[in-house]
């Protein structure tokens, strides 16, 4: 498929390759090596309108395209993926079901300050017992009268106390299995609303991740997005999108990953030549390059289709089970390509591959996405 960039791509892109390499790259390797999530770095970013990239102008967005969002996450992802999933988790599954699901109240007090990065976002399914099977939610949301009383703790929530707005998934029915669960909108700050366990994560050491538990907070029945009951189905089709993010997000690690290696190959010298030189390694970056060029053509064409507003739930499924498969395998063959210098924190590839391992398992782990694809074809 052929992918001339577009004038806004083009902005996006370049907008923020500028970031990356005057904020993100400096001091990256100590933010990493310190879990440090980067308040004023996050606030950066939402201030440059990466988060209302492809929402309507009414809403505080850029009125661009999807594949746009797409290629800033992908761009993001390159020099820091900490900050890429921040803004995924942000818009894909937070400022999207909004837009999506949310009435026209909800858009203008929600969706609004997102767009324009006065507020970040994030999205709360996850629990210890319900995970891939989001049918074994036990957070409850009781209705009383105007409001609901949510109880209950969602765990691995990305963005998780740095977040103003939270999606979170409830069950108003146990009895109905999937069909109980129902969606709403919180905001950080409410009562009996507070945060867990920080999580000592194995990569994506720049993102913020937390358990969000809830105490008998008081939820305002208006706050309710879509129809009670149909909360599944607002997770499942948010999800599509998120995996999208999620794709391009281990696109840009691979690329990345392969970028190190080639620069490295090209200067370490053994038995008296570069690397690169010796066909063992050469074909090794062969097979990368088509490998991140392969995915690259899942990613953007599930992008399209989104945009499209056609059927992607198959594409999001594909893009992200390859992209995140192959950025694993890239990043390992980076590791090995730079030898014992790649097994060391000094060097970036190890936080390369470190990252790309959990874009296989969140969003819908990858051996989920082979069911949806291996359930569609079958069918």
């Amino acid at each position: 498929m052929d992918y001339n960039m577009t004038e806004d791509q083009e902005m996006f892109v370049k907008m923020v390759k500028d970031f990356g390499e005057k904020r993100l790259l400096p001091g990256i390797t100590e933010r990493d090596h310190n879990h440090e999530y980067d308040e004023g770095i996050v606030a950066e970013m939402l201030e440059m309108g990466l988060a209302g990239t492809y929402f309507p102008e009414e809403y505080g967005g850029a009125g661009a395209d999807v594949l746009s969002y797409i290629m800033t996450v992908e761009e993001l992802a390159k020099y820091d993926a900490g900050i890429s999933i921040t803004l995924s988790a942000d818009v894909s599954l937070c400022a999207n079901p909004i837009y999506e699901f949310g009435t026209e109240e909800q858009k203008a007090k929600f969706l609004k300050p997102l767009c324009e990065g006065t507020k970040l976002g994030a999205f709360a399914l996850t629990e210890p017992n319900a995970g891939t099977d989001a049918a074994g939610q036990q957070t409850v949301a009781v209705k009383e009268g105007d409001h609901y009383v949510l109880n209950g703790s969602k765990i691995f929530i990305t963005n998780g106390g740095a977040a103003d707005i939270y999606i979170v998934f409830a069950m108003t029915d146990k009895s109905q299995g999937t069909k109980g669960i129902s969606a709403f909108i919180l905001e950080k700050g409410m009562d009996g609303f507070t945060f867990g366990k920080k999580e000592d994560k194995m990569g994506i050491h720049t993102s913020q991740t937390m358990e969000l538990v809830f105490q008998n907070v008081k939820v305002p029945a208006e706050n309710l997005l879509g129809q009670e009951g149909k909360g599944f189905k607002i997770a499942m089709m948010t999800l599509d999108g998120g995996r999208i993010g999620v794709a391009a997000q281990a696109l840009g690690i691979a690329e990345a990953a392969l970028a190190d290696a080639i620069e490295y190959s090209k200067q370490r010298v053994q038995f008296g030549k570069p690397l690169c030189k010796f066909q063992a390694i050469s074909f090794k970056l062969a097979e990368m390059a088509t490998k991140i060029e392969a995915a690259r053509q899942l990613v953007y064409k599930a992008a399209m289709r989104k945009e499209e507003k056609k059927p992607y739930s198959v594409d999001a499924a594909m893009a992200k089970m390859y992209a995140s498969d192959i950025a694993m395998e890239v990043t390992t063959d980076a590791v090995q390509i730079f030898g014992g210098y790649g097994y060391s924190e000094e060097y970036p590839v190890a936080r390369h591959m470190r990252d790309a391992k959990i874009t296989q398992i969140y969003e819908g782990t990858n051996e989920a996405q082979r069911l949806v694809i291996s359930g569609n074809i079958l069918r």
